[in-house]
C-alpha cells in the first residue's frame, strides 16, 4: 500500500455527508477516491463538494472497488452487508457504519468474506473512536471489577417539531432504537462487562426496547433503547457501579468528523500490520447475534 491509503466512500446520505466525506476530504494521509451512491444526483453533489469523482450504477460500483485500497461505507445495514462482501472480494479493506447487519446470516457473511479475503475491517462505532469515550471504555475495561451497569439511549427522531435528518430513514423507521442505538451501547458494555452470556427484552413506550444483560464476568447491564422518546426526554448515559464505586461516561462525543478520521488510522494500522481491530468486523457480528436474540426476544 502507499502512504495515502486510497478510500472510496459507498453512500451519500445525510451521515456521509456530515462525517464522513469530510473526514475522508480533510485526512493528510487519505486519497479520497471517490463516492459511490444510489441515486446519481446525490453522489454527484457530494463528490462536487469534496473534489472528488461520482460512481453510480452497478459499473461504477466495481470501478470504485477497483479503484480503492479500502472503502467505507454510509448505507442502509442490510445494503451495507451485501456490498462489503463484493468489496472484500474485490480486496478491499473495510471501514463498516454500525449496525453491521440486521441479520446474522448477513452479518456473518461480511465477517467470512473479511476473513477469506484476509482484508482489515473496522466498524465505526462512534464510541470507540470518539477521545474521550474511547479513553473511558480502555480505562474502565483496565480496573475491572465491575458489578453492574445502566444504559439508556433515547433519542426524539420522531418527537413533534423533530428536524433530524435521519427521521426520514426506512431502516430506522422499521428497526427502531434497538438497532440505531443498541450497537452504541453494546460497543461500550461488553469491552467493560464481557460477552453477553443471556439476553432478556421486553417493550417499552413508542420504539423503546429494554434489555437485561448477563455478562461473562458475571455482571449484569440494563439497556433502555428508543428513538420516539419525547423532546425533554432524550439523553445519553452510561454508568457503571462495582468494587471502585461509581463510574459515569464523560457527556458528549466530541466531533464525529474527528472520530470518523480516528477509525482510519485505526483501520490504515490493521491493514498494515495484519493485526484485527477489537471493533472489527466480527465484533460487530457478535453485536448483531446479540440484537437478533433481543429481537426474537419480543415477538408475541
Amino acid at each position: 500500500m502507499t502512504r495515502h491509503l486510497r478510500i472510496g466512500l459507498v453512500g451519500a446520505g445525510p451521515w456521509a455527508a456530515m462525517t464522513h466525506a469530510p473526514a475522508l476530504a480533510g485526512h493528510p494521509d487519505v486519497a479520497f477516491g471517490g463516492v459511490w451512491g444510489r441515486r446519481s444526483e446525490a453522489a454527484a453533489a457530494l463528490a462536487d463538494a469534496h473534489g472528488t469523482t461520482a460512481y453510480t450504477g452497478e459499473d461504477g460500483l466495481a470501478e470504485l472497488f477497483a479503484a480503492s485500497d479500502a472503502v467505507a461505507f454510509c448505507v442502509p445495514p442490510d445494503v451495507q452487508a451485501e456490498l462489503a462482501v463484493r468489496a472484500a472480494a474485490a480486496g478491499c479493506h473495510l471501514l463498516l457504519d454500525k449496525p453491521v447487519a440486521t441479520t446474522v446470516a448477513d452479518a456473518r457473511a461480511a465477517a467470512r468474506a473479511a476473513e477469506e479475503a484476509q482484508v482489515a475491517s473496522v466498524v465505526f462505532c462512534t464510541l470507540r473512536f470518539a477521545a474521550e469515550t474511547a479513553r473511558w471504555v480502555d480505562e474502565q475495561s483496565a480496573v475491572g471489577g465491575w458489578f453492574t451497569a445502566h444504559a439508556q439511549w433515547l433519542g426524539s427522531l420522531y418527537a413533534p417539531g423533530s428536524d433530524s435528518p435521519f427521521a426520514a430513514s426506512p431502516w430506522r423507521r422499521e428497526k427502531g432504537g434497538l438497532w440505531d442505538v443498541g450497537p452504541h451501547a453494546l460497543s461500550a458494555l461488553l469491552p467493560v462487562l464481557g460477552d453477553a452470556t443471556s439476553v432478556t427484552a421486553a417493550r417499552g413506550p413508542e420504539d423503546t426496547t429494554h434489555l437485561v444483560l448477563r455478562h461473562a464476568t458475571g455482571a449484569s447491564s440494563t439497556l433502555t433503547l428508543g428513538l420516539g422518546a419525547p423532546a425533554n426526554a432524550a439523553g445519553v448515559e452510561l454508568v457503571l457501579r462495582g468494587e471502585h464505586g461509581r463510574a459515569a461516561m464523560p457527556d458528549g462525543w466530541g466531533d464525529p468528523v474527528d472520530a470518523f478520521r480516528r477509525a482510519v488510522d485505526e483501520l490504515a494500522t490493521a491493514a498494515r500490520t495484519g493485526r484485527p481491530h477489537p471493533c472489527d468486523v466480527r465484533f460487530g457480528l457478535r453485536i448483531t447475534e446479540i440484537l437478533a436474540e433481543a429481537e426474537e426476544g419480543l415477538r408475541p
